[in-house]
């Protein structure tokens, strides 16, 4: 189960991959809790959800097919402080065959290069895939990143998700 509960279920259009629960999600129980987080009101701003969901609402993002997982489900706090075997990149790749997404969004790049195993990736969506699902890297919404911020893959990914449907 680890620090946050995944939420997914079969076929949804997207879900979204953080690193781990921060310290302020850990807290609240909620994913992207953070005071100074952007996730909830990018989801609505980019057209993924209609309203702007709370993170203690989180459950609710499977009303618009979308499901939260983590890479490190089984510790908290920031990202520097995650060491490599925190990450189980084999654990998600198996929830990615159970469940089916459309698309698996990495909400920061630390989270998809655990995944994908090298040093380096690039914004946006990737060349490779895992079966049908298609792999986004989006950057953080994370306060602490804020200096890297950039909507416009966020916005790619919405106009992809939107062509699937």
């Amino acid at each position: 189960s680890g620090i946050l509960p995944d939420v997914l279920k079969k076929d949804l259009n997207i879900v979204f991959c953080g690193t781990a629960a921060g310290t302020a999600s850990a807290k609240a129980k909620a994913y992207y809790a953070g005071p100074g987080n952007r996730f909830w009101v990018t989801l609505y701003r980019v057209g993924l959800t209609p309203i702007r969901i709370q993170p203690a609402q989180f459950q609710r993002v499977l009303e618009y097919s979308i499901g939260l997982t983590d890479i490190a489900k089984n510790v908290s706090g920031a990202d520097k402080i995650l060491r490599s075997d925190d990450f189980d990149a084999e654990l998600l790749r198996r929830k990615i065959d159970r469940y089916r997404p459309r698309v698996v969004a990495f909400t920061s790049k630390r989270a998809a290069k655990a995944f994908f195993e090298v040093n380096s990736v690039q914004y946006g969506k990737q060349p490779v895939r895992v079966g049908k699902t298609t792999l986004f890297v989006l950057p953080s919404t994370s306060g602490a990143a804020r200096g890297f911020w950039d909507e416009s893959p966020w916005h790619q990914l919405a106009i992809h998700v939107a062509e699937l449907t």
